[in-house]
């Protein structure tokens, strides 16, 4: 016999089943106890949150020949069993991502004019209705407006935003919220019991943790995590190896490296992480909530709600983050999201990781109004612990180190030597060390305008604002290479565009009546 999956073998087949979604069954129920059940429902919200499971057991419910005085599908009547068996030809799931054109919807347009063979309603369920095509909503919005007195429509998406007003105007939305970890921890061990199987607490919550409130994403997990370790309990060492996960102590570690700028120790957990064979991705991702977590601690007074976790880990939250700065911790969450993003488009995430880390514990990389009140609030904190620090001193890593004088400043650059940037722009920004700015700076051209300023042309307004923090960097690998000064300014490639295309508009048009008899045009 062929093994079914624990998100399958456990879909609820009763409103009873259905977790964390007690504001929409209340609902449906009550609209079926009164006869005011709706011609058109609209089902919102993330994935594994129960929206066609609900579905599936409305549409047993409002044609079951013997439902229960609470409303639930009996699933033993000849209509329910035909449902559950997907050969009944009244309820119909249709998936719209490999269904959405207008022929498919004109399909149904003319289905729905016969009744249903048995039971009381045709329901039509069309799962992310959002994948249907413009011409396939403007083809639905009739029969979905006025349909017949016996067909009923559920829409079902992850993406409202997505969906036409036209058709959400005509449906009744509800928005399924996403499972709390305590519930899904709690249905995984209900679930567990039922198959005879072990787990540890810590492991299924870490488990609900990892889902972000789906629960079939949680069934998934756990799923594998029991195949690979058949037989025996599920453990919170057991689950961290089979996603790749780290030790939760890690991430205490690297945010004490980074307090303490000790670039050695922040290295050694790096290396430690990747030879236990852990994925860097999920590393920096994880990296994230636990100063995310720090935040919330070190800020929200009532936060036991907000953070969702156990005891022990938010004591150990409450004690860390009593030596950090709000300051601080904002600044490394903005440094490492960015990091996450680079790190898509990286062939080597290691590097990109090292590198941030490397620049996180020194005290020379970035001068930003953000890393500075880092900075600052760092200083503060060391001064209260009692570390004594001069205007003219810094303290890092334990020593005492005096400021190095100020390079004398380079000659301006002249108008030719502009222009020769230009040229040899693509060779300079090659030569930058800085992996991080050297792929932002891949998409960034020079321009001119009518002033003294060299102009970073950057695709996107994100890419200007990012690279607006490197300019004191650039500035001065721009010294280094040339000799020269340049009065940098960033500016967003469609900003550049239309202040450039009327000036070469006119240009052109004189250089034209120079060369027309007369100096007309012709």
């Amino acid at each position: 016999m062929s093994y079914t999956a624990l998100y399958r073998k456990f879909r609820p087949n009763v409103f009873a089943g259905v977790v964390g979604q007690d504001h929409i069954v209340k609902t449906l129920k009550n609209q079926m106890k009164t006869g005011r059940v709706s011609h058109a429902y609209l089902f919102c919200g993330t994935r594994g949150t129960g929206k066609t499971s609900t579905a599936k057991i409305f549409a047993r419910a409002i044609n079951c020949l013997h439902p229960t005085e609470d409303g639930e599908p009996c699933n033993e009547c000849k209509v329910c069993q035909d449902i559950l068996a997907g050969r009944s030809v009244n309820v119909m799931e249709i998936d719209a991502a490999s269904n959405n054109s207008v022929d498919n919807i004109r399909e149904i347009r003319e289905e729905v004019k016969y009744p249903p063979t048995e039971g009381t309603f045709k329901v039509y369920i069309i799962d992310e209705v959002h994948m249907l095509s413009n011409s396939a909503f403007n083809a639905l919005l009739k029969t979905l407006e006025e349909p017949p007195a016996h067909v009923i429509f559920i829409l079902a998406t992850t993406d409202p935003q997505k969906v036409p007003a036209t058709i959400l105007s005509r449906c009744q939305r509800f928005d399924f919220r996403r499972i709390t970890a305590d519930d899904i921890a709690h249905t995984l061990m209900k679930y567990l019991n039922e198959e005879g199987l072990a787990a540890t607490e810590d492991a299924l919550r870490y488990v609900a943790q990892l889902a972000d409130g789906s629960l079939r994403d949680s069934l998934s997990i756990l799923d594998q995590c029991l195949a690979f370790y058949s037989g025996e309990e599920v453990t919170l060492e057991k689950v961290q190896d089979v996603v790749g996960a780290v030790d939760k102590t890690v991430f205490f570690d690297m945010t004490e490296a980074l307090k303490q700028k000790d670039a050695a120790k922040a290295m050694e957990l790096v290396e430690e992480m990747l030879l236990a064979g852990r994925d860097v991705k999920q590393f920096v991702t994880e990296l994230l909530v636990h100063l995310r977590n720090l935040l919330v601690t070190s800020t929200v007074p009532d936060n036991a709600r907000i953070l969702d976790l156990s005891a022990e880990n938010a004591a150990r939250l409450q004690q860390q983050a009593k030596g950090l700065s709000p300051a601080e911790l904002t600044y490394w969450i903005g440094r490492f999201s960015g990091l996450q993003n680079d790190m898509k488009y990286a062939s080597n995430e290691r590097i990109l990781l090292e590198v941030e880390i490397l620049r996180l514990c020194s005290t020379w990389a970035d001068t930003d109004l953000t890393a500075l009140a880092a900075r600052l609030a760092g200083l503060e904190r060391k001064v209260a612990e009692g570390v004594t620090v001069t205007v003219t001193e810094q303290v890092s890593d334990g020593a005492v180190k005096k400021e190095k004088p100020k390079a004398k400043r380079k000659p301006p650059a002249l108008p030719e030597d502009k222009e020769n940037l230009q040229k040899e722009w693509p060779l300079l920004r090659n030569e930058i060390g800085d992996p991080i700015l050297k792929s932002k700076l891949s998409r960034v051209e020079i321009g001119f305008k009518e002033d003294d300023n060299v102009y970073l042309v950057c695709e996107y307004g994100a890419l200007a604002d990012m690279v607006q923090k490197y300019l004191p960097q650039i500035t001065e690998e721009l010294e280094k290479a040339t000799g020269k000064t340049f009065q940098l300014q960033t500016l967003e490639k469609a900003a550049y565009d239309q202040w450039r295309e009327p000036i070469m508009a006119r240009r052109k048009k004189q250089l034209l009546m120079k060369t027309t008899p007369n100096g007309q045009a012709s």
